[in-house]
């Protein structure tokens, strides 16, 4: 169940928050720079992820399909001019609550807990042992000699999370296709994953599709499949390109799911995730319906609520949840400014080395109108969709960024090199590391 947040936020002058947004964007602007993942990880490309939305057809939306298709959007499309939003909504399907009693029989909050080192049975892999690491993640390699990021457990109060077991996992794979769908932070669970499963499987039973929207690691052993799509914005958007999505403006539609729909929907498990795509300023909106171009605008939350919407009919409307688990994976916070767990410092997760240690901290790198935003969409879903609430034990760890130890694939200037802060990257995980907690959840809940 969705835990209720109600921390304080902390509050910074105008000029740090336009700094902050400065450096998140910067860091997201530039990801098409991502390493393509494959079995030689020598070999690197750049990509991401898209997402997109499905909703119930209205009349209008029928008619539409049966004259015109709508052109699908990509990197070159654009406005032909921006109107101020309508205040038009996407509307809920018929049948939005389910009738399935299946809830959570969980007597404890394994969401809420503290993390405690351990160097015994952590970490669940080696960075150097996975064949499909990415260079973006695998912080050692690329120079980080602390490594006490690696062997941090989360501990839950008054209970414990089940243990991995790897051929536990396979077993609950068996036969099925697991699908994460969404952002670089979801493909980084998906790495995550695909290391904790690869190590039993046979160099010649498994195998990686090369990178494109859809990458597909398979286990002929266990006939099964683990896969990211890229969907950075659940709906149908002209981010949708997992190399090429380097944009002055993003344009979604907020009305259609469907493109993805199409990849990810004979997925068994389901594991979603969108956040910080949202968080870098105004997002253009082109209906399904609209002919001339003209374009809508509306703030991140808003756009973000109405492809939470448009997404959340989807599976209201097709997911069975006997037969499918769709799971939403909660916002990555980003530890951007250390002043908000050092008070007086002026750095951010550069040489941070351990994890926060105050109950409840919550930084600026969460924010709280959209963690209420998704609650109230996702309650709307009852027992169709799983939460895997990974907010608060994420804030605590600093210390798990890769910050500088991470390939960059553009060329630092002699600036940036002399203050190592400023191109530090707080916002996606070292591997080993908290992903693979976030995957030790998704085990347990399955």
């Amino acid at each position: 169940m969705m835990q209720r947040w109600s921390r304080k936020k902390t509050h910074f002058p105008l000029l740090g928050f336009l700094f902050l947004v400065f450096i998140a964007s910067s860091i997201l602007y530039n990801e098409h720079s991502i390493q393509r993942i494959h079995q030689n990880s020598d070999d690197h490309h750049r990509h991401h992820d898209h997402h997109q939305a499905y909703v119930k057809s209205t009349p209008s939306n029928r008619t539409t399909h049966q004259n015109r298709t709508p052109k699908v959007l990509d990197r070159f499309s654009s406005c032909s001019s921006t109107v101020k939003y309508s205040g038009r909504e996407v509307g809920w399907v018929d049948g939005a609550e389910s009738d399935d009693q299946r809830g959570s029989s969980e007597s404890c909050d394994v969401f809420s807990g503290k993390w405690v080192f351990d160097n015994d049975s952590y970490p669940l892999y080696n960075e150097s042992n996975c064949p499909y690491m990415s260079d973006q993640l695998a912080c050692h390699k690329h120079g980080r000699s602390d490594l006490g990021y690696r062997y941090w457990r989360w501990q839950p109060h008054n209970c414990n999370l089940k243990r991995w077991n790897v051929t536990e996992m396979w077993e609950k794979l068996r036969g099925k296709r697991l699908m994460f769908v969404g952002d670089s932070l979801n493909r980084g669970q998906w790495i995550s994953m695909v290391c904790l499963l690869q190590s039993v499987i046979p160099a010649n039973k498994r195998s990686m599709s090369p990178n494109a929207p859809l990458t597909i690691f398979r286990s002929e052993e266990y006939n099964a499949t683990v896969e990211f799509l890229w969907a950075p914005l659940l709906v149908e958007s002209n981010s949708d390109d997992p190399v090429n999505h380097r944009l002055d403006e993003r344009i979604i539609r907020p009305d259609s799911v469907l493109k993805h729909a199409l990849q990810w929907e004979n997925a068994d498990i389901l594991v979603f995730n969108t956040y910080l795509w949202w968080r870098q300023g105004p997002v253009k909106l082109l209906r399904s319906t609209e002919e001339n171009g003209v374009c809508e605008e509306l703030d991140g939350l808003g756009a973000m609520e109405l492809a939470m919407e448009a997404w959340a009919n989807w599976v209201a409307s097709k997911v069975n949840p006997l037969k499918k688990r769709v799971f939403f994976v909660t916002m990555s916070p980003t530890h951007l400014w250390s002043r908000e767990w050092e008070p007086g410092s002026e750095g951010n997760c550069y040489n941070e080395n351990s994890p926060i240690d105050v109950e409840s901290y919550w930084g600026s790198g969460s924010d709280l109108p959209t963690m209420r935003m998704v609650e109230k969409v996702l309650s709307r879903l009852s027992s169709k969709v799983s939460i895997l609430n990974i907010t608060q034990l994420s804030e605590y760890r600093k210390d798990g960024h890769p910050s500088i130890y991470r390939k960059f694939w553009e060329t630092l200037s002699p600036k940036q090199l002399s203050n190592p802060s400023t191109y530090s990257d707080c916002i996606h995980w070292c591997l080993p590391g908290v992903p693979d907690v976030w995957n030790e959840l998704l085990f347990h809940f399955l």
